[in-house]
């Protein structure tokens, strides 16, 4: 019958279809609009670029440049008044709620176009059909819904109209500066929601994109998975795509006991895992031990201490940082590596346009800690003299 559509699928068929059609849309967003336009960490093939562009042409009405530019700005301006969408700033139940709204309020400011949309496609096809007639192309997705599916076509239709401005500018741009976990104190308030992006095509790996914007794979941690990368693979062995950059790998040389330029810049190349580390190995062990040894009517003060001592200080609350001297007044060690702690991060901020400067920084730094008497300093110390930009040849 004609109410069925040409397909005439099953309920459950149906429901799967949709759910394809939908995951091609993500795929589209995470590999051509975010990795490719945005952040060009991958290049691909125009037959795939052109494919991609006009299936979000059909389903979300999205337009490459400005998607681009827009993208592009809340990385240049994240969690500030004019990050174009940062819950930190606007409030997460409004980026949740309006957030295709504030997309396209920030879509026709031309400034943001202009400085952050270069080098995005301006072809015919571009300017005569996709930018022209933006709403052409969901128009005729319902048409060709209905025609497959028949009157539930336009329940399909209406999911994937909702699909993205839910799960991107909702989800993502809302929940993924808000919940979840942080691998790296990054300077943003950038979180990973789940280790395994499946639903949104790795997108929920926000706090290890925002920590390397431009590496292809947003996944860092072996547990954790990333379908977009997983695509990206797929069509790299297809030929249809070519990986331009991934985040930095940590090598290290045992054994090595010199501080030279070589190590300065492997630990300015991966500061972020350093810092990491930095959490896991001194912070963590010294919070435990303190822990164990504090009187019964102090012990509350060291509630959260770990994640406190680790926080990015620019994200801190005032009643994060009140918690933060109240534990240190407490404790003289905790005191120290939370100082040496922020020492290592001014060092990058500072000298990092001057290699030697950074290089004697690092010295005095690493002297410092192994003069404090606090062995995981000491021995984390020892371990940042390992580091090199080059694997260890075999």
């Amino acid at each position: 019958m004609w109410y069925n559509g040409f397909l005439d699928l099953s309920v459950w068929q149906l429901i799967l279809t949709t759910l394809l059609m939908t995951h091609v849309t993500i795929v589209s967003v995470t590999v051509y609009l975010h990795r490719y336009s945005a952040h060009r960490s991958l290049e691909l093939h125009p037959a795939l670029k052109h494919f991609f562009r006009f299936w979000l042409w059909l389903t979300t009405a999205m337009n490459t440049r400005e998607w681009t530019a827009i993208h592009r700005k809340h990385h240049a301006k994240c969690e500030t008044a004019d990050d174009p969408h940062s819950p930190v700033i606007k409030g997460l139940g409004t980026v949740m709620r309006k957030g295709a709204e504030l997309y396209a309020d920030e879509a026709k400011n031309q400034d943001t176009l202009r400085i952050y949309g270069k080098n995005c496609p301006d072809d015919w096809i571009e300017r005569k059909v996709y930018s022209r007639f933006p709403m052409g192309g969901i128009a005729l997705m319902m048409v060709i819904d209905v025609a497959l599916f028949g009157a539930l076509g336009l329940t399909v239709w209406a999911i994937q109209m909702m699909w993205i401005p839910f799960w991107a500018a909702g989800v993502i741009n809302g929940l993924g500066h808000a919940i979840g976990y942080r691998n790296f104190e990054c300077r943003d308030a950038a979180t990973n929601l789940v280790p395994w992006g499946i639903i949104v095509g790795g997108e929920e790996l926000h706090n290890n994109h925002h920590t390397y914007p431009n590496s292809a794979k947003l996944s860092v941690k072996r547990w954790e998975f990333d379908m977009g990368w997983a695509w990206i693979r797929v069509f790299s062995f297809l030929r249809l795509a070519k990986v331009q950059r991934v985040a930095p790998i940590a090598h290290r040389v045992p054994g090595k006991g010199i501080l030279d330029m070589d190590t300065a810049m492997a630990i300015l190349n991966n500061r972020f895992q350093i810092m990491a580390q930095y959490r896991k190995l001194v912070i963590g062990p010294l919070v435990k031990q303190e822990l164990a040894k504090a009187d019964e009517s102090v012990r509350h003060q060291f509630r959260r201490a770990k994640r406190l001592l680790s926080r990015e200080p620019s994200l801190l609350q005032d009643n994060q940082q009140v918690h933060i001297d109240a534990m240190l007044a407490h404790s003289h060690s905790l005191k120290v590596i939370y100082e040496k702690r922020l020492a290592l991060q001014q060092i990058w901020a500072k000298t990092s346009a001057n290699g030697h400067d950074m290089l004697e920084a690092m010295k005095h730094w690493v002297q410092d800690a192994e003069a404090s008497g606090i062995q995981s300093l000491r021995d984390f110390a020892e371990q940042l003299k390992t580091y090199s930009l080059r694997p260890v040849a075999v």
